[in-house]
């Protein structure tokens, strides 16, 4: 696609710079149809110099009303309208005063009285000013009201950043807490090394938390590679308990999602599959393509809706001592977060499997960018 060897700029971008043209290319337009006008009724060109008298006069005119406007553009309607009711005819009356002026001062001998003059040139100059100050009002309220648009949609976007942040930093509160409290059981164990593999471990997926963007988005690849850190951390306090599978077919790595969104999928089924069994499960995490989506599974083998757990897993709470708690993360977040990032298109679904356990199906729109992506999510 061919680029343009300038970039152009909005015309009211500078407003002051707009006026100027505006006013410049219109009275000049005035004087060149007062000009065809005495062309057209055959009349000389001796007159020409009182009309461009009659137009500076205008300009000059213009200049004072465009002051007086500018101050009650801001001012409520009342005031507005009844003062420029008031200074719109004063200013036709000083228009007019000063063409009957210049015209009886330029022809002594005409027949014509000051006030034949005055009422003569008055109904012209009524309807020059007047559409003056139509146009500049209406240009004016016009900027106002794209001002006020784009406020409204900076408003917009920000409260969509704000909502995004707010989304993609729930990180549940538990994770972080017995994260630490087996680091320092860890510590005081005098197994160091672990414990040291362990908060290097949550340095690196906290760092990776932090920096990204909210409403960044990343490959699969590196999602993956996250959500492995994230659970080398969790493997470290489940053991053999926690089984990962990743089946993720090599056309999907180079695709895009909002970073972290597999996170708490992942963080759910710990929570409800995992920990709940003394057994453990395992917990598969798969991405392919269909048609144009990328589809996005986590599934885990533990005992899914049918236990009293069920529905505090569908709307992200637990107990804690008997009281309900909320934990911060969960199916309800990532519904938000498709929400805001793809509106109606995707598709996010929770579903038990014919073998057992639960599920939650992601589809979107399959996007990446232009460059290519190393390779970095394999099967484990």
């Amino acid at each position: 696609m061919a680029v343009l060897p300038f970039q152009p700029t909005p015309f009211f971008a500078n407003k002051n710079r707009a006026f100027w043209r505006l006013q410049v290319v219109g009275w000049v337009g005035a004087l060149v149809l007062r000009a065809m006008s005495l062309l057209a009724t055959g009349q000389s060109w001796s007159p020409l110099a009182l009309v461009v008298v009659e137009i500076i006069n205008g300009f000059s005119i213009s200049l004072l009303l465009a002051v007086i406007y500018r101050q009650l553009m801001g001012q409520r309607a009342l005031l507005t309208w009844g003062v420029t009711a008031v200074v719109l005819p004063l200013a036709v009356c000083l228009y007019a005063f000063m063409d009957a002026w210049v015209v009886d001062l330029s022809h002594p001998d005409s027949t014509s009285g000051f006030p034949q003059l005055f009422v003569q040139v008055f109904f012209y100059d009524a309807a020059l000013l007047g559409a003056w100050s139509a146009l500049y009002y209406a240009i004016n309220f016009f900027l106002r009201v794209e001002e006020q648009n784009d406020a409204l949609l900076r408003l917009e976007v920000q409260a969509t950043n704000a909502q995004l942040a707010m989304l993609r930093y729930q990180l549940n509160p538990h994770f972080l807490f017995n994260t630490l409290n087996s680091i320092s059981t860890l510590v005081l164990l005098g197994q160091t090394e672990p414990a040291n593999a362990m908060l290097t471990r949550l340095s690196s997926f906290l760092r990776y938390t932090l920096i990204n963007e909210p409403e960044g988005r990343v490959t699969v690849a590196k999602e993956v590679e996250t959500l492995k850190l994230y659970l080398d951390i969790e493997r470290m306090r489940f053991e053999e308990r926690l089984r990962t599978t990743f089946r993720i077919d090599e056309p999907t790595e180079g695709g895009l999602l909002p970073s972290l969104l597999l996170q708490p999928l992942v963080e759910n089924a710990i929570k409800y599959a995992v920990s709940t069994q003394e057994s453990g499960a395992e917990i598969t995490i798969a991405a392919q393509l269909v048609g144009q989506n990328l589809r996005i599974t986590v599934s885990d083998t533990g005992p899914g809706l049918q236990n009293q757990e069920g529905d505090h897993r569908l709307n992200a709470v637990s107990f804690d001592g008997g009281q309900t708690v909320s934990t911060g993360v969960g199916l309800a977040n990532i519904r938000d977060r498709l929400a805001q990032a793809y509106g109606p298109a995707h598709r996010f679904e929770t579903y038990e499997p014919s073998e057992g356990g639960f599920a939650v199906t992601i589809e979107i729109p399959f996007e990446r960018r232009d460059a290519d992506f190393p390779a970095s999510a394999t099967a484990t």
